[in-house]
């Protein structure tokens, strides 16, 4: 069986990534104290491959997490124009997202997380390869900034698996209709 392709996102309500600039302060729920992780653990566990483009890599090792790699023991694939030197676990690749992971459905292996952004999101929802749609909403409007999704691609219908609440956060999982 192929493995699975997730793209397990948060957004605003109004379906943006990020504000125009890249921030993502509003990244919490009602209360920005609230203890929960929204279950990101749980799916992190089936998690051994991470996907993401040069400008959420860029923006991880700059503002979010800059002091420690927050994925030891994945294997992260860099997808960019301007290749950097990597390791066994982080890779950087100028290769087509498709055609990466078409390669890595074929190997074993657990889950292929897309991490971010808009337009590796965007490439792989074109190409029909996102298995399921994990999205956290968060309780608030943006009014601008970075869509989920950036350039065009047919309509897609999506079936939704799961809804439920935890901190006035919405955590959805869709799957692609068949």
């Amino acid at each position: 069986m192929a493995r699975p392709v997730v793209l397990y996102l948060a957004i605003s309500l109004d379906g943006y990534l990020a504000g125009p600039d890249g921030e993502v302060d509003w990244l919490a729920g009602e209360d920005p104290h609230y203890p929960g992780d929204l279950g990101y653990d749980d799916f992190f566990r089936q998690v051994d491959t991470i996907l993401m483009g040069r400008t959420t890599y860029d923006q991880l090792v700059s503002q979010l997490s800059p002091d420690r790699w927050p994925y030891p023991g994945r294997t992260t694939i860099v997808f960019t124009h301007r290749p950097l030197p990597g390791s066994r676990e982080l890779q950087f690749t100028a290769e087509s997202p498709a055609a990466v992971v078409e390669r890595l459905r074929r190997e074993a292996g657990g889950v292929i997380w897309i991490c971010g952004g808009a337009s590796l999101a965007g490439q792989l929802a074109r190409a029909g390869l996102i298995d399921r749609y994990q999205l956290t909403i968060l309780p608030c409007l943006q009014g601008e900034g970075i869509p989920l999704f950036s350039g065009q691609f047919p309509p897609s219908l999506l079936h939704l698996e799961a809804c439920r609440q935890e901190n006035g956060v919405l955590l959805c999982t869709y799957s692609p209709r068949q």
